[in-house]
């Protein structure tokens, strides 16, 4: 099968308005052994990562006040948790997950990390539920250990890869390519090095029509070696921060086109989860869930 990074403390408990966003991350690994699409040795359990990494990315001024607790007030209220120190924990163990699943995905062709999908960390600040950019951090891991000379970011989720665009705006090794809806967060976007805005209710045959054009297009431009994939499911036509009106089979079929591309053209992929915030929490991990069945058919 392919490797998938969960360690407990991914669900750590939040204050009572913070909890529902953590439920999935509890519910998606007990559905996927449940229903015997993964196996329990499958998952593996990250450590913290190493500073070195982080440092590679975010600026030492930011890393040394999340690691103190320092941060000011109008930071932590941008980045939309309390601060403590287990979220910070949280944050390197999801980071070092997906730091080493881009390692192991050279052997296994895909892996996945249970949460991640962090994008909207920048190098010095968090905001929108993000403190550490994990994606980020590995690619510029696989750069700096010349495991990859061209990457190529595919961000589906609903809200733009906005920390992801401005942290590698100047580096032409990797290409950063999001889909978003055009009036959600973050109001004031960055820039990719490709954009596409879709416009409110935006259904599932505009949606896929787009990125099956798209994609099949950058890889045969980009030549990556090395992808990572931000499968939100915020694009769900009942997301509660989304404005978009995909279905899950929408969903489903979005994870089917960049599987099966990334196996036809053998390019190794990571795949970090992303947002979903649909009101029925069975929803959310259905549809989270379909990502890793797409996985096993295709991979």
């Amino acid at each position: 099968m392919f490797p998938i990074a969960y360690h407990p403390i991914y669900k750590h408990p939040l204050p009572d308005g913070h909890r529902f966003p953590m439920l999935k991350y509890e519910l998606l690994p007990q559905q996927l052994l449940y229903e015997g699409t993964v196996q329990p040795n499958d998952f593996f359990e990250p450590k913290i990562c190493d500073l070195e990494y982080v440092l590679a990315v975010h600026t030492k001024e930011y890393v040394n006040q999340l690691i103190n607790l320092s941060l000011e007030p109008r930071a932590i209220r941008k980045i939309g948790f309390p601060l403590s120190a287990d979220l910070v924990e949280r944050e390197l163990r999801i980071a070092q997950g997906t730091l080493l699943g881009c390692q192991k995905s050279f052997d296994t062709k895909i892996s996945f990390n249970i949460a991640g999908g962090t994008h909207h960390a920048y190098a010095t600040h968090g905001e929108a539920f993000c403190l550490l950019n994990d994606q980020a951090i590995a690619t510029q891991f696989l750069l700096n250990n010349k495991l990859a000379k061209k990457i190529l970011i595919i961000d589906l989720d609903v809200h733009q890869g906005n920390g992801t665009a401005e942290i590698f705006k100047s580096n032409s090794n990797v290409f950063t390519f999001s889909t978003h809806g055009k009036s959600n967060y973050p109001f004031k976007k960055e820039k990719s090095d490709l954009d596409i805005e879709f416009l409110d209710n935006t259904n599932d045959d505009v949606f896929l029509k787009t990125i099956s054009e798209i994609i099949p297009r950058l890889i045969e431009q980009q030549k990556p070696d090395f992808i990572f994939y931000l499968a939100g499911v915020d694009i769900l036509a009942s997301d509660k921060l989304g404005k978009l009106s995909c279905t899950i089979d929408g969903c489903k079929k979005r994870d089917e086109i960049v599987f099966e591309l990334c196996h036809e053209y053998q390019i190794p992929v990571q795949v970090s989860m992303g947002g979903g915030y649909s009101p029925e929490i069975k929803t959310i991990i259905e549809a989270h869930t379909n990502t890793y069945r797409v996985a096993k058919s295709i991979f």
